[in-house]
């Protein structure tokens, strides 16, 4: 077999595989981590980053449609804060910009859509505000 073909045959098994793998996600091959965990109380910028477990990599560019900053791990639930979605620098990144009234644990609730994938992908993370 010539070297041309061998190279051919080699891509398109690479392309299959590739095409396999990407059928084979699931919503629940992806998740938010937390990268501020603890954070002083009052005006607060918490970083969280939308990863796909089974290969480690940052997703950017997913839909961020619901967001939600309240203290139901202290059981008040009641005790939202307003939050909103700011820009950042590195891809797979969602930064938040909240204002967080007392110290205590909050519970960060996230809903989003990646492209390419059906279903949602929904997290609640807990941050810690500290006097």
């Amino acid at each position: 077999m010539k070297s041309s073909s061998l190279r051919a045959a080699a891509t398109g098994v690479a392309l299959l595989m590739a095409m396999a793998s990407t059928a084979l996600a699931d919503v629940k091959d992806y998740e938010f981590q937390l990268l501020d965990k603890e954070v002083k109380e009052g005006p607060a910028t918490l970083s969280v980053k939308l990863v796909h477990k089974p290969s480690g990599r940052a997703i950017a560019d997913a839909v961020i449609f619901a967001k939600r900053i309240d203290m139901g791990p202290d059981g008040m639930e009641m005790m939202a804060a307003p939050i909103e979605l700011t820009s950042s620098t590195e891809p797979g990144v969602y930064t938040f910009k909240t204002e967080l009234g007392m110290a205590g644990r909050w519970s960060l609730s996230l809903g989003a859509k990646v492209q390419g994938e059906t279903g949602t992908v929904e997290n609640k993370l807990i941050v810690k505000a500290t006097q």
